[in-house]
């Protein structure tokens, strides 16, 4: 069997590190999977590149300037709005014509317009289209946030500032996408159940065929288990070392104000706890001041590059914490859990699907409209994991090989591959 996988970049970005692994993992497991992008970075012969670096330029800004003229000239939201206007010919590309299976997934930012994904289509082979985030079912967004209008039709879109309308880009880009997922037949993959729940509440994806497979991750094939902190008095005076990583920490989807509150509240109610917790965060951070006010022991660790410095993070700590407003999968959780530290995160999004709440971590309910009520929820977590029960990283990594290895994942995409090619 082959299968392309199609996307922006083979390394670049959250969607090109997980398709990457898929297809190392596919191929693993017998399948002559290649990936077929527009950024290589890797040095992987199995990796190609769609086309000359000229045409990927000018697909790119051609959608790009498409974008500035219609909202309204704003640099802010440039790169917040995809509308698959202008892409690449890869419906005529070799990966492609001599494939079984044709494997969509990050295709964004003049890679593919929905006209050649259409013409993808009508070539008649299987197509699955893995989604990473909301676009699949949204007018022009990633992430609609707080945003519910893809229930029915996008319009007047946030996003769009004075440009929006009731018959703007976002209504334009959504129809267009209706019409292409009416007449081919293209089977949606959501990487956590939270995502497929939404796509199944859209007006684009509602009665469309949508499968639930996670994202591989890399896990440890030779680590000692960590046992977990014992209860009670054996936890006095033990270091207790709290991670949080993101590719930029202070962006706001990733909640740094509610961290930053919970350590000032583990201070106040907890203070011999909060005396030997050290919070060691990682990832780009545009503004130092968004670390202000912490209140435990910090260290920044700057931006990681390389699994195996991120995997001694994680091995060198014992909480992973995510304060996420929303993730499709945040694959901290997932890696954390993996390496010994005990997850600490919101119920709301991809969490839920690797946490089970005082099994495998601690999950809390978010809350829309205070900061406190969430800082104090992510502390009382963060007191639970610090003495947590001595199975819990024991059923920690039995829950990540499971759900989330690399060999679990491939056979459940060449389940989903046989049953679509008969």
């Amino acid at each position: 069997m082959k299968a392309v996988l199609i996307n922006k970049s083979d390394s670049t970005g959250g969607a090109a590190v997980v398709t990457y692994r898929l297809m190392e993992a596919l191929r693993s497991a017998g399948i002559d999977a290649r990936m077929l992008v527009t950024e290589k970075f890797t040095d992987s012969p199995y990796v190609e590149t769609a086309a000359s670096k000229g045409t990927i330029m000018r697909s790119f800004l051609v959608e790009r300037l498409k974008i500035f003229m219609k909202n309204g000239f704003d640099r802010s939201t440039l790169f917040k709005i995809d509308t698959a206007s202008d892409g690449l010919p890869l419906h005529r590309h070799p990966l492609v014509k001599e494939a079984d299976v044709i494997c969509l997934n990050w295709v964004n930012q003049g890679m593919l317009s929905l006209k050649e994904i259409e013409r993808i289509s009508a070539l008649g082979k299987p197509v699955v289209w893995t989604m990473h985030d909301m676009w699949n079912f949204t007018g022009i967004c990633h992430h609609a946030g707080g945003c519910g209008k893809f229930r029915d039709i996008c319009h007047d879109c946030f996003l769009l500032g004075k440009r929006a309308a009731s018959n703007d880009l976002s209504t334009k880009t959504m129809k267009r996408k209706k019409q292409l997922y009416s007449s081919k037949g293209i089977t949606f993959v959501a990487v956590s159940n939270w995502l497929a729940a939404l796509a199944r509440q859209s007006s684009l994806l509602s009665g469309m065929r949508t499968e639930v497979i996670p994202n591989a991750f890399p896990l440890p094939s030779n680590v000692s288990l960590r046992e977990s902190v014992p209860n009670g008095s054996e936890t006095t005076g033990k270091p207790v070392t709290l991670v949080f990583g993101a590719a930029r920490l202070d962006d706001p989807i990733k909640g740094l104000p509610i961290l930053v509150e919970a350590t000032r509240i583990l201070k106040e109610k907890y203070p011999d706890e909060a005396e030997r917790m050290e919070l060691v965060t990682f990832g780009n951070v545009r503004n130092p001041a968004a670390f202000d006010g912490i209140a435990l022991r910090h260290r920044h660790l700057g931006i990681i590059n390389g699994a195996d410095r991120i995997r001694d993070i994680y091995l060198h700590g014992d909480i992973v914490v995510s304060t996420s407003l929303y993730e499709t999968l945040p694959g901290t959780l997932v890696e954390g859990q993996a390496y010994g530290c005990v997850p600490v995160s919101f119920s709301r999004g991809g969490q839920s699907d690797i946490i089970t709440h005082r099994e495998t971590g601690w999950l809390c309910d978010f809350n829309e409209e205070s900061l406190q009520a969430n800082a104090g929820a992510i502390a009382e977590g963060i007191i639970w994991a610090a003495h947590a029960p001595e199975d819990t990283r024991r059923k920690m990594l039995s829950n990540v090989i499971s759900r989330f290895s690399a060999e679990s994942v491939a056979k459940r995409y060449i389940a989903l591959f046989s049953s679509l090619l008969g």
